[in-house]
């Protein structure tokens, strides 16, 4: 099925500029929501303490939940509402840790049933989690991410470039350097930042053209995502850490799409300007890409609205990443290789002079 006819021209290069800036905005909007709420909205998973759900027959308040609790001390709490407004559902979390879910329920439904009335209130989940596992779990999930983009360096060095060996050694060099790092006392946060810089030098220094711009984009999709669930004060936990870690496979699954046809045509039109290239297998891998990621769409939204709030958050979170992830395989991915063109290749950068290469007859 062609969606988009194949001699379709959109100057995707000529505007890379005003992508990256886009991007850079995205990026730092997020950043700025993840100061202001001191990092990111760790769930119990992570974060530890017990988390309650909480069905109400009449409307009421997060404050008024809080207020009538209050008496119970049951440490630091948030109270936030789950699923859609006219269900009357919320998610309590208090820092207090307990072995005895029954009657850390009976405790809260005595009390809620005070000040609510009773028949009003229903318990519809209690869930526990130790500090020290939340903190385990956490880097646990941290190290998946990472190795996970470690493994992207690996494959697509040696894929599109021929570098087995270079990128076994920048594998290498990204282990040392998370050891020494360890022995110093970082954390798990520093070592991963530490990690990522190192990478991006090294596919930079030793021309990597590929690697960096598959990691950059793989960067770039995860730190919006994050960013946005910042944003909508949405909770982090393992269930979004496996949709990101869902977004790096499709994000890679498109720019390897793109990177293919990048490279066939490099070989195809040696004359022809490299970023003239770039463009034209952008325009001729449109119609896959639009196909893919429309059809998966359908099914996420679908997911979303009609799946429960239970699966909400994960679909959101594929919602935002398979948007991004094809916007990276156009407009971030792709502009990267111009930075080291092929020899002989001369990158244009006006816009109006960027156009499809010739076949010759």
């Amino acid at each position: 099925m062609e969606l988009i006819r194949p001699d379709t021209n959109f100057n995707f290069v000529g505007v890379r500029r005003w992508a990256y800036v886009f991007s850079a905005v995205l990026i730092l909007v997020g950043i700025v929501s993840l100061i202001v709420h001191g990092g990111p909205n760790y769930g119990v998973d992570f974060a530890g303490g017990s988390l309650i759900q909480v069905k109400f027959q009449k409307p009421t308040t997060a404050q008024a939940i809080r207020d009538a609790l209050g008496d119970l001390k049951m440490g630091e709490e948030s109270i936030q509402r789950f699923g859609d407004l006219q269900n009357n559902e919320f998610l309590v979390r208090v820092s207090q840790e307990t072995q005895d879910l029954n009657t850390l329920a009976q405790r809260v439904e005595r009390t809620l049933e005070q000040q609510f009335g009773q028949g009003n209130i229903e318990i519809r989940r209690v869930e526990t989690v130790g500090p020290k596992v939340g903190k385990d779990l956490r880097q646990k999930a941290l190290f998946a991410i990472f190795y996970a983009i470690l493994f992207i360096v690996i494959y697509i060095s040696g894929r599109f470039e021929l570098k087995w060996l270079m990128s076994l050694v920048v594998a290498l060099a990204l282990m040392l350097a998370v050891y020494l790092a360890g022995l110093v006392g970082a954390g798990v946060t520093g070592l991963i930042l530490i990690a990522l810089v190192i990478t991006l030098v090294v596919c930079f220094f030793f021309q990597l053209k590929f690697a960096l711009g598959a990691i950059v984009a793989l960067m770039h999709d995860v730190a919006i995502t994050v960013g946005i669930f910042s944003l909508l004060d949405k909770e982090m936990t393992l269930t979004i850490v496996a949709a990101i870690l869902t977004i790096i496979g499709y994000s890679l699954n498109d720019t390897i799409v793109v990177f293919d046809r990048i490279r066939e045509n490099t070989r195809k039109y040696r004359k022809q300007a490299f970023d003239r290239v770039v463009n034209s297998s952008i325009n001729e891998t449109l119609s896959r890409t639009i196909l893919t990621g429309g059809t998966t769409l359908i099914v996420l939204i679908c997911l979303y609205f009609l799946g429960g709030p239970v699966i909400a958050d994960f679909a959101l979170a594929l919602i935002i990443g398979i948007i991004i992830g094809t916007y990276s395989s156009i407009y971030v991915a792709s502009p990267i290789l111009l930075i080291w063109p092929p020899a002989g290749a001369v990158v244009k950068s006006k816009a109006k002079r960027t156009s499809r290469p010739k076949n010759k007859k």
